[in-house]
């Protein structure tokens, strides 16, 4: 979705003014390695089939090849990002895509297990705070009013680049084998880092307002005074908790998705699969269209913001709701897709109201907190919780339950507007 930027930006008029052209260099660089981080990380996926045949791997082991990653983004993420905001976040981004795109690559050259389960180890080292980083320089570099539908589009690019990870390693799999998969995703994100590199300035992106530059920086500030202002006001806390809490839809959808197109439609995994890769594609899709929707009407209003995102809350909980109790068919597909289109809508506007919330200096530490909130609240137990249902339960039942935690994020969120003062 175009964006009409003036041909000079500023952020709160305190960020050095750049170029319509260089912004949209900068997104695009950005929005790119997004896609590397994803490709990278989901590649594995792919060549599940390879890697057991090749060297005996158990199910356990080829979990533990693809655990890891979340592991070292779950564990590093916050000071990782913590550390951007000290030491500069354009350098930071440079180091962090040198080093998943040539853990990548150490991948594909691996020769045993232990090996291979290092090198995924440093893709997740890699990527931890990537997210955040790279989401807190464009909303540095975009004017304020168009935040949400920056964070959408950049967001999405995860899901995107999951697909792209999968669908593209598989086919280089079956051409080539498995390790030219991992070093296809190596060769995209170096290309991407050394582009980056010659391309990002640190002087006229950060300039005066970045978090590792003047003494007084909120960066530099003890960390109990930056967990201080990560939890300063009860609204922003109902921002971390009602975000997680609606992303557990999504964590139970994009895991089990495929299971229930295979279980209830009888399609083939391969199909299944493939089914369940349109439905992804459609959540890619909603993230920056439910962000464009909230900064054209949202404007400068953080309570219509978080309204908007409420009513994408309740709305994907009845769609989905109403879909699972339906017998199967085209009906139950179309709702199960719009449901999914608007699973993510939350992300950007509650990235912008934790923009607007947090100093500057910290952005990238706290767009990781509210990660980091989404992922220990939402994805994670999303899936492990709809699974433990679906064993007491049946699949159907236990997804059709998912929408009650979109009530519960809608009304913690509506808690948060109330400790919202007016409209600044």
């Amino acid at each position: 979705m175009a964006l009409n930027i003036p041909q000079t930006a500023s952020y709160q008029g305190e960020q050095p003014r750049l170029s319509r052209g260089y912004i949209w260099v900068i997104f695009a660089l950005t929005f790119g390695l997004i896609l590397s981080d994803y490709m990278s990380r989901q590649v594995l996926n792919a060549v599940f089939p390879q890697l057991k045949a090749d060297w005996g791997l158990s199910d356990t082991q080829l979990g533990t090849l693809s655990g890891i990653v979340s592991l070292a983004v779950g564990l590093l993420a916050f000071p990782l990002s913590l550390a951007a905001d000290r030491w500069g976040r354009v350098r930071s981004v440079t180091i962090m895509a040198t080093i998943w795109s040539f853990a990548t690559l150490l991948c594909g050259l691996s020769h045993n297990y232990f090996t291979l389960l290092m090198a995924r180890f440093l893709v997740g080292v890699g990527e931890a705070a990537y997210a955040g980083v790279g989401l807190a320089i464009l909303i540095s570099i975009f004017p304020p009013r168009y935040t949400s539908t920056v964070t959408g589009t950049f967001m999405a690019g995860g899901m995107v680049g999951s697909v792209m990870g999968i669908g593209m390693g598989g086919a280089l799999a079956s051409q080539f084998g498995w390790r030219s998969a991992f070093v296809g995703m190596a060769v995209f994100g170096i290309v991407l880092t050394l582009l980056y590199m010659l391309l990002a300035s640190p002087s006229r992106i950060e300039g005066e307002t970045s978090g590792s530059t003047g003494k007084h920086s909120t960066a530099r500030s003890p960390i109990r005074h930056v967990l201080r202002d990560l939890f300063s006001s009860p609204a922003l806390i109902c921002v971390y908790i009602g975000s997680g809490l609606q992303l557990f839809i999504n964590g139970g959808m994009l895991a089990w998705l495929p299971s229930f197109l295979n279980r209830a439609y009888d399609m083939p995994t391969s199909k299944a699969g493939g089914v369940a890769a349109i439905f992804v594609l459609c959540g890619a899709c909603g993230m920056p269209f439910c962000g464009a929707l909230v900064d054209r009407v949202g404007r400068d209003s953080p309570r219509r913001k978080m309204l908007l995102a409420i009513g994408f809350n309740l709305a994907c909980a009845i769609l989905l709701f109403t879909a699972f109790l339906l017998p199967t068919g085209t009906v139950q597909l179309v709702l199960i897709a719009l449901g999914v289109f608007l699973c993510a809508g939350i992300v950007g506007p509650s990235t912008t109201m934790v923009a607007r919330l947090t100093p500057k200096a910290i952005h990238s530490t706290a767009i990781a907190t509210l990660a980091l909130a989404m992922n220990i609240l939402g994805m994670a137990p999303g899936s492990i919780v709809t699974g433990a249902l679906a064993d007491r339960l049946g699949l159907a039942p236990a997804l059709q339950l998912l929408p009650i935690a979109g009530i519960a994020s809608a009304v913690v969120l509506l808690i948060g507007v109330r400790f919202l003062r007016g409209d600044r």
